[in-house]
């Protein structure tokens, strides 16, 4: 099993930044794919961000390019998210997700490639 905490979430107004972690315990391993996902109230969980562990590639969807950055620590057992010229449309709940051990992150803008999930930390931004 694999457990998933995510933190670092809060209220900043429109331009602020914050920075997410996501700290993974239980069963880890070397090479998978992480991924940060957001879901605003009535809406989809979408994607966000990923990055395979194996070697650091990042993948990112065009609405948070250039402005949310997603990397590992050397230990590779948490995952952060910086989110820089924050948009009051980057409301949402933020979740760290995991697959299990893996050679890529193909498909990982799909909720469905993922295996375990955080419980969320809230992001609040206004204008």
């Amino acid at each position: 099993q694999v457990q998933l905490v995510e933190s670092g979430g809060g209220s900043v107004q429109t331009g602020g930044s914050l920075r997410l972690s996501c700290v993974v315990s239980g069963d880890t391993y070397s090479s998978n794919c992480m991924g940060w996902f957001r879901q605003a109230p009535g809406k989809e969980r979408e994607a966000v961000a990923a990055i395979y562990t194996g070697h650091g590639s990042t993948y990112y969807v065009d609405l948070v390019k250039g402005r949310f950055t997603i990397s590992q620590n050397n230990a590779k057992n948490t995952t952060f998210l910086q989110m820089n010229s924050l948009k009051p449309e980057d409301t949402a709940m933020y979740y760290c997700a995991a697959t299990g051990p893996s050679n890529s992150c193909r498909g990982g803008f799909s909720t469905t490639r993922y295996n375990y999930w955080g419980q969320g930390t809230q992001v609040t931004v206004s204008s």
